[in-house]
């Protein structure tokens, strides 16, 4: 009987092998019509065969039968309740790091006004976080000399030795060093950390570190807690050293937004400057940077504007004219290029500068524009004439007591006299008054402005707003990010030059240029969604006040305008000690938002009241892999949801900007919406009709929104009751454990299933069964919610509960919590899938399967399935984020490490492409594989493997939602080779090209190799184009709102002028380059400036080239620097920037007439046709009739032009301003304010008698010299 079976298996296995070699028996000739029936006939058997391996592979349907069997239920998905509870969570969580905010802030105040009276330590010794020593790291030695004196100021130098602390990386903080007893202090570079008011500070702000560690014992999942001094520094728990990654230390707490934005209220705030002709050389390089340093202290709650003025008033940027803009990233930019591009000329009208921006803010509050909270006018210059005293009374002094637009003036220059009517304005104004003479003292000096906006904050006491930023990366400074451009150009200037002297003219040939310039282009698209690099968050932090209301301070005060003296007096002050805070990192909120809830394609976002997205899956914040884009954090809501509505750019749909108010109003809502949704690198578009769900989350400006497909997110599987984990009846004695055996699986690393706050583990895999086993003891019990009680909260309902008051706070309690739905979900799904890859199912051939091709499969030793199929891994993934593979291998020994870079790179289940795009395919076939290859399958010179994947519905009482998703990765060559067996020769022959596309135009297969993973229309854009115009393919127009443009900056003459220099004037410059010169090199030869030349940078300049000695024609062409004009690049800034990109999709229509349409010679000269069962078709086209090879359609982006002059994208932003909800907190003015009489120093002209002589004996050469031109 066993050799009968044998005899019949061998029979049917030869029959079936000459049935796949048949194909070659109709091969077509070259020159011969291209053959519809034929090639008809290869789309239908390539799409069985391909299908019937799937099938038999994956064995999805013994997959869909065990869900059936163990009972799942489909149940409706109601996006009301699953948004209102994910909102409940997110508030839960960020009430309590408000908690933590508000115990800081208590505490500071209350320390800061017991230690009044204490003195400065300037010995005191504390942690720097610059200066500590992480492990293993040596302890820096003392000193063995004592320190020497320092001659100018006549005073030791004060040197105090290094706290040395023991750090360990803690991976709730991303793996950097910390301690938790104490906290570190960062000190800007510009502050001197042993003047008084700072050291005093340092030492009482030490006394936070037990309520940083009382908070995090009540809440381990706070993150960095922080105390920013308006000193300048910043205290911050747990105790960590700062990176020193970057050239320069940028950071200084003041200027970040958390503090920024807590330290006052939102501001409407004009800059005048000053651009007259005295405003030249050092002058305007001070203004400038005065400018732009008041635009570094300004947040998107805030608006701006910029005047520049001479005899007339102009804006900086001709698109904001005579109004305020939002400062967010791209309009502040915006600002700074502008600053760079002004002339000097004429004089300055101060009374018409100070008129245009009084009406801008009356224009502001009739129309509602603005922040409509703080007003300030910046006047930037080197003097005023007059008071304008006519101006001020008429428009800001209506109201005796109360000044409605502030004056802050800064004065530029170190010779000036008229300095007290620019300082009148400041004073009689409600402002301050500031003298600057040098650049290194502008950031300090320009922050004074701060605490006079915050009086009426510190005045009214008890209201201490709370804060909410918009998102950002941590540490980082936008500067930095022109910075790593700027390093990028050198290396790939460095790299041309290096290349060139190894290849020489080889690189200079138009293919090898344009390929290098297509790759250099191509870096720039890369635009990761998530990625380690930063750490994006957002802060809550509230201010803190100085409680005294008097304070003694010491002036120097002009006496009868001849003499300085210094006086100590009792004055009222209002004084803001700082800012508390703590960062939640965006991954955090993620957590809670329960993605598992939403399904495949569904997914939640949150957005800010000005409309911005704080997250969102479409935030791309970098390009280049690491490099932050320029308005990286000013993304908008309507920029990220684009409707399918085939509107131009910008142009939105009236029903989605409703959609937007109603959620920026904080509004509670739903509406659904036909979108257009790309994916994978931008590359492929889907166009869905989804349901939006939105909420408030209280006490917070942010609003969550959630959404998912109509189509297939409406529904979605959840396990029996029956199966719940305590009732599950395992028989044999087996745990819940079993179900998670081997090693082959990996659940969503991403997601949220139990979390052990004091305990770490090594993989996601580790903690879930660490819990599972917890779940199998007695005594287990669910937590009631992810996030604790703030502990006020809890006090208050536990003391109305309790007769001793007594509270259960979250440290006495297990430290754990689990999502239960997601849970029971998972361990179902495990149940389910369990065994489903093991090796003896695969063993167990059998020839009873329905096709052909599966009985061939069932007949194959081992060996030779893996041989002729190449199949390399089997995989599934299900809703609950569970990922199982089984690798196929050539014997049947284990091989340790196979199917590892399958797990690594695709364990994120329902949020990997071929998971999403195999359920999209539901619904144009149900029976049916998606098929896909790399983008740069070509380029990678390695095996290209082909991944086919199809989703599995599971169907109850009219009702079905996508329950898991197979598939499987086999090898491109045995791809290539099936298709040969089916097609013969008639592909291989030169008048005939042979494409499988995808349903996105990418080529699948190509019998030239090179092409495969490529768009078809950079291939062959003219067939491309008719199959656009024969709707085989539709274009679908994607813009793209976050990019990122590249371009030349302008020549820089902004130091020019168009005065007429004299003679003299000319010959003081010179004099004065010659004694700087002199003293230069005095200096050097003295040695009083060691170091100075080592420590430049010039590792970009020296290219380190090797030493080649060269023939003398060689050098006579090299000493021509041909070759330079090729291979130098033009440096570039970034821009952002808007784009569009032409994506495509295949029409869907199940009878579409294109595909009975047959080849008429050279009008048709191709015929397509859908492979059955997949998302691919069949093209192949006679390659002898002539086509347009210049045409070429492509999917990258492509710059969008808008119509104005600058073509600046935020200018058309600009006019197209979106509707923004203000702040619930305005405190702008207090009754108590007037008493203050703070406004600034008066100015001190010190005279230097040599620089007088000098001056004296000028002035009389020039008026001799005038008199003998006279006299001739």
């Amino acid at each position: 009987m066993a050799r009968l079976t044998w005899a019949r298996s061998r029979l049917c296995l030869s029959v079936l092998l000459v049935f796949i070699c048949w194909a070659p028996d109709v091969n077509l000739v070259a020159g011969e019509t291209i053959n519809y029936n034929l090639v008809h006939s290869w789309a239908d058997r390539l799409g069985l065969e391909l299908f019937s391996l799937g099938d038999f592979i994956t064995r999805r349907k013994e997959l869909l039968e065990n869900f059936k069997q163990e009972g799942a239920k489909v149940v409706p998905r109601q996006g009301g309740a699953i948004v209102e509870s994910m909102a409940k969570e997110v508030e839960m969580m960020m009430d309590l790091k408000v908690s933590a905010v508000r115990r800081i802030m208590d505490t500071a105040e209350n320390t800061a006004l017991s230690h009044q009276n204490d003195l400065a330590d300037k010995m005191f010794s504390y942690y720097n976080a610059k200066e500590m020593a992480e492990p293993g790291e040596p302890t820096p030695p003392p000193p063995t000399t004592p320190p020497d004196m320092d001659d100018q100021i006549g005073e030791p130098l004060i040197y105090v030795p290094p706290k040395v602390l023991v750090l360990e990386p803690r991976p709730e903080f991303h793996n950097t060093s910390v301690n938790f007893s104490v906290s570190s202090v960062h000190v800007p570079v510009n502050v001197f950390d042993r003047a008084s008011d700072v050291i005093k500070a340092i030492q009482w702000s030490e006394n936070l570190d037990q309520i940083f560690r009382d908070n995090y014992k009540n809440d381990p999942s706070l993150s960095w807690q922080f105390f920013g001094s308006s000193t300048g520094f910043m205290r911050q728990f747990p105790a960590s050293k700062w990176k020193k990654d970057v050239p320069v230390d940028l950071y200084d707490c003041r200027f970040r937004s958390w503090y920024m934005e807590a330290a006052t209220s939102p501001k409407d705030i004009i800059i005048l400057l000053d651009k007259s002709g005295s405003m030249l050389g050092q002058r305007l390089d001070i203004a400038k940077h005065v400018v732009n340093t008041i635009l570094d202290t300004l947040g998107t709650n805030d608006f701006v504007n910029i005047l520049t003025f001479d005899n007339k008033v102009t804006p900086l940027v001709h698109c904001f004219e005579d109004q305020l803009i939002q400062a967010n990233l791209g309009n502040i930019r915006e600002l700074k290029e502008k600053i760079e591009t002004i002339k000097p000329q004429s004089i300055a009208n101060y009374t018409a500068a100070l008129t245009y921006a009084f009406e801008i803010f009356e224009t502001a509050r009739l129309n509602s524009r603005g922040a409509l909270c703080n007003q300030a006018i910046m006047i930037v210059g080197d003097g005023a004439p007059e008071t304008n005293e006519e101006v001020f009374r008429f428009y800001n002094w209506r109201d005796p007591l109360y000044r409605p637009v502030r004056v802050f003036t800064y004065l530029i220059g170190k010779e000036v006299a008229n300095w007290d009517d620019i300082r009148w304005m400041a004073c009689e104004n409600q402002g301050y008054y500031v003298h600057l003479s040098d650049t290194a003292e502008v950031r300090e000096m320009v922050l004074n402005y701060i605490p006079v906006m915050a009086r009426p904050l510190v005045l009214g006491r008890h209201d201490h707003p709370v804060i909410w930023t918009q998102v950002y990366a941590d540490l980082e400074d936008t500067k930095l990010s022109d910075h790593l451009w700027e390093l990028k150009q050198c290396e790939e200037q460095k790299e041309d030059v290096l290349e060139y002297r190894r290849v020489q003219d080889a690189m200079l040939e138009p293919s090898q240029m344009r390929q290098r310039a297509y790759q250099r282009t191509k870096e720039t698209w890369d635009q990761p969604v998530d990625s380690d690099v930063y750490q994006f968050m957002t802060t809550v932090s509230m201010p803190i006040y100085d409680r005294r209301e008097n304070a003694n301070i010491t002036e120097e005060v002009l006496i009868n305008e001849a003499l300085w003296e210094l006086q100590t007096r009792e004055t009222r002050i209002a004084n803001i000690l700082g800012v508390a805070g703590t960062d939640v990192p965006i991954t955090e909120i993620k957590k809670l938002l329960s993605p598992y809830m939403l399904g495949v394609n569904g997914y939640a976002f949150i957005v800010t009241n000005n409309g911005y997205v704080l997250f969102h899956p479409d935030f791309r914040p970098i390009f280049q892999g690491y490099i932050l884009k320029p308005a990286y954090n000013s993304v908008d809501m309507i920029e990220v949801e684009l409707l399918d509505d085939d509107r131009i750019a910008r142009d939105f749909n009236p029903v989605l900007m409703t959609i937007r108010d109603s959620i920026i109003n904080q509004s509670t809502g739903s509406k659904w919406m036909l979108v257009k949704n790309h994916f994978d690198e931008m590359k492929r578009v889907i166009r869905v009709k989804r349901q939006y769900y939105w909420t408030a989350i209280k006490n917070t400006p942010f609003t969550l929104v959630i959404t998912y497909p109509e189509k297939y997110g409406v529904n979605r599987v959840e396990p029996p009751i029956e199966q719940d984990i305590h009732r599950t009846h395992i028989s044999g004695g087996k745990t819940i454990r079993s179900f998670f055996d081997g090693k082959r699986w990996k659940i969503h690393p991403d997601w949220l299933y139990c979390k052990q706050t004091n305990k770490t583990f090594r993989t996601p895999e580790t903690e879930l069964l660490y819990f599972v086993d917890r779940m199998s003891e007695p005594g287990w019990h669910w937590p009631s919610s992810r996030s604790a009680m703030p502990p006020e909260h809890a006090a208050a309902i536990y003391s109305n509960n309790s007769s001793t008051g007594r509270y259960s706070s979250i440290n006495e309690k297990e430290r754990y919590y689990c999502d239960r739905q997601l849970m029971q979900s998972l361990v179902f799904d495990a149940r389910v899938t369990k065994g489903f890859f093991d090796k003896s199912n695969y063993d167990e051939k059998s020839v009873s399967a329905s096709s052909p091709i599966a009985v061939l499969m069932g007949l194959l030793p081992r060996h030779e399935f893996k041989q002729r199929f190449g199949i390399n891994v089997v995989f599934l993934a299900t809703q609950s984020g569970l990922t199982r593979w089984h690798e196929i291998h050539t014997n049947a020994a284990e091989q340790p490490g196979a199917g590892e870079s399958f797990s690594q790179q695709h364990k994120r289940a329902i949020d990997e492409i071929w998971y999403k795009r195999a359920v999209d395919q539901y619904f144009v076939h149900q029976e049916s594989f998606v098929y896909s290859v790399p983008f740069d399958a070509a380029e990678s010179g390695s095996e290209i493997i082909v991944t086919a994947s199809n989703a599995i519905f599971y169907n109850e009482s009219s009702k079905s939602a996508p329950v898991a998703v197979v598939g499987f990765q086999f090898q491109y060559s045995a791809f290539y080779k099936l298709f040969h067996n089916i097609t013969g020769n008639a592909c291989s022959i030169d008048d005939k090209d042979c494409y499988i596309l995808d349903n996105n135009g990418f080529i699948v297969m190509s019998t030239q190799k090179h092409e495969t993973g490529r768009f078809f229309g950079e291939i062959n854009g003219a067939i491309m184009k008719r199959l656009v115009e024969e709707k085989v393919y539709k274009r679908v127009i994607v813009y793209d709102y976050q990019a990122v443009c590249f371009e030349l900056p302008k020549p820089n003459d902004n130091n020019a002028s168009n005065m007429v220099l004299s003679p003299l004037f000319n010959l003081l410059r010179m004099s004065k380059w010659l004694l700087h010169s002199a003293l230069w090199y005095i200096v050097q030869l003295l040695q009083l400036a060691p170091g100075v030349i080592a420590n430049f940078d010039n590792s970009f300049l020296n290219l380190s080239l090797p030493e080649t000695k060269q023939d003398p024609a060689e050098e006579n062409i090299n000493s021509k620097n041909g070759w330079l004009k090729y291979l130098t690049l033009h440096r570039t800034r970034l821009k952002a920037c808007d784009m569009q990109r032409n994506l495509y999709t295949l029409y869907n229509e199940k009878d579409n007439v294109v595909y009975n349409m047959t080849a008429h010679a050279c009008e048709r000269p191709f015929v397509v046709l859908p492979i059955p069962n997949s998302n691919l078709v069949l093209l192949v086209i006679d390659q002898l009739c002539p086509r347009d090879v210049s045409l070429v359609l492509t999917v990258n982006p492509q710059t969008m032009n808008y119509p104005y002059e600058t073509n600046e994208s935020s200018c058309y932003k600009n006019v197209h301003e979106f509707h923004r909800v203000r702040p619930a907190s305005c405190i702008n003015r207090h009754i108590n304010e007037s008493s203050i009489k703070l406004c600034g120093k008066g100015s001190r002209i010190y005279l230097n008698l040599i620089l007088l002589l000098i001056g004296l004996i000028l002035n009389r050469l020039f008026n001799v010299g005038c008199i003998f031109n006279i006299n001739n």
